[in-house]
């Protein structure tokens, strides 16, 4: 059983700084991928930021220049740190991970979400 768990949301003000966390738990093989997505109320999700296998990261153009999304492997977690946040950052961010649980099987898994509150 594999589990990703989000954690940092909050509620900031306008120009002010959060640091989100999803850490990965369980029989963990290695790990692909990792991205964070975001979902504002009567909106889509969207992408903010995809960490590749290769070391890659790219960001959506809303937050370049603003966020960044480090990974510590050793200890199977990604951070998302947010700065000169923004009114239109509120929303919901989840944390998704493309996990190798078996020898040959890569599986899928989302974080439970964790809401960003900013406040103009």
């Amino acid at each position: 059983q594999v589990q990703l768990v989000e954690s940092g949301g909050g509620l900031v003000q306008a120009g002010g700084s959060l640091r989100l966390s999803c850490a990965a738990s369980g029989t963990i093989f290695s790990i692909r991928d990792m991205s964070w997505y975001r979902q504002a109320p009567g909106k889509q999700r969207e992408l903010v930021a995809a960490l590749t296998g290769g070391g890659s990261t790219n960001y959506a153009d809303s937050v370049k220049g603003r966020f960044t999304s480090p990974r510590d492997n050793a200890k199977n977690t990604v951070y998302l740190q947010m700065t000169s946040l923004k009114p239109e950052d509120t929303a919901d961010y989840y944390c998704n991970a493309v996990i190798r649980v078996r020898i040959s099987e890569f599986r899928n898994y989302w974080g439970q979400g964790t809401q960003v509150n900013v406040s103009s």
